[in-house]
């Protein structure tokens, strides 16, 4: 019982960092028909950014600032202007096969000019274990928990609860309309190109100190992320959240209890269940498109 939980609460911590991902895939479909297949290695750049600059002495929390900086530059706003606006007028597929050409070469430079060997990274959250309810937790599980919970009930409040919100969810909605009406449709795009920078960053700083920084690791990141999305509702940002905590809990208990060789496999066989019988997602909507 007491390993059960500990994994719930592993899996819940995973699952966050799944999540924070995910609403990026999310959040860049709804406002520009973008699917990113680039996200995974979007998450794995900044912590070679941070160690970059780590290395060149300045203290973590300075790099922390940097890589984020750097990171909602080159991920958020160079990413838009440089390949989304040129490959969008060619249509979906094309940038698609853009975003993925772009995660080899990003995976490749990072080979490169950084290392092969997996490197180590410093965490925000202090290690160690806390005791809760009669079991020992991990207090690195719970610190990544708890900032990715705050993390997203920050991004909801911005959706929800404010105008600069409510304006990116009309461009999300209906871009026309919106224009219409005053919504500055392309500067709401471009916020949520750097929202989504943000959050890789974030995801980023979180995940790393767990499974260090490798140049491989945005490939596993990536997958599970998208996969998230599409469980929860690919237009729905709660679905998102929740795709992402499910896919979590799924892979840990997976190898935990079925084999790690295969613990890929079980969110596979979920995530086809959800297309054949919920193609929508468990959280999303049906759209209808006009082809």
């Amino acid at each position: 019982m007491s390993n059960l939980f500990d994994l719930l609460v592993a899996g819940l911590a995973t699952g966050a960092i799944y999540a924070l991902v995910a609403v990026g895939f999310t959040l860049l479909w709804q406002t520009s028909q973008t699917i990113n297949f680039a996200q995974g290695e979007f998450v794995m750049l900044p912590a070679f950014l941070m160690l970059a600059a780590m290395h060149a002495g300045a203290p973590f929390w300075l790099a922390i600032i940097l890589g984020i900086l750097l990171s909602m530059i080159l991920l958020g706003l160079a990413f838009k202007m440089l390949l989304v606006d040129p490959m969008m007028r060619h249509g979906v597929l094309p940038l698609a096969i853009a975003t993925m050409a772009l995660a080899i070469g990003i995976k490749e430079a990072v080979k490169q000019f950084f290392s092969a060997e997996a490197s180590p990274f410093p965490s925000i959250v202090p290690t160690g274990d806390i005791s809760i309810l009669g079991h020992a937790v991990s207090l690195q599980s719970i610190g990544v928990l708890v900032v990715a919970i705050l993390a997203v009930l920050g991004l909801t409040t911005l959706l929800n609860r404010t105008s600069l919100g409510h304006q990116m969810q009309a461009a999300a909605q209906n871009p026309t309309v919106a224009r219409i009406i005053g919504v500055p449709v392309e500067r709401m795009i471009l916020l949520t190109f750097l929202i989504n920078a943000f959050l890789v960053a974030l995801a980023s700083l979180l995940i790393t100190p767990i499974y260090l920084a490798k140049f491989s690791s945005g490939e596993v990141l990536g997958q599970a992320a998208f996969i998230a999305a599409i469980v929860g509702g690919f237009n729905q940002v709660r679905g998102a959240i929740a795709g992402g905590l499910l896919i979590g809990v799924l892979d840990n208990l997976a190898a935990a209890y079925i084999s790690t060789q295969y613990r890929a496999a079980v969110p596979m066989i979920f995530l086809i269940a959800v297309i054949l019988f919920r193609p929508q997602g468990l959280l999303g909507r049906a759209e209808e498109r006009t082809v």
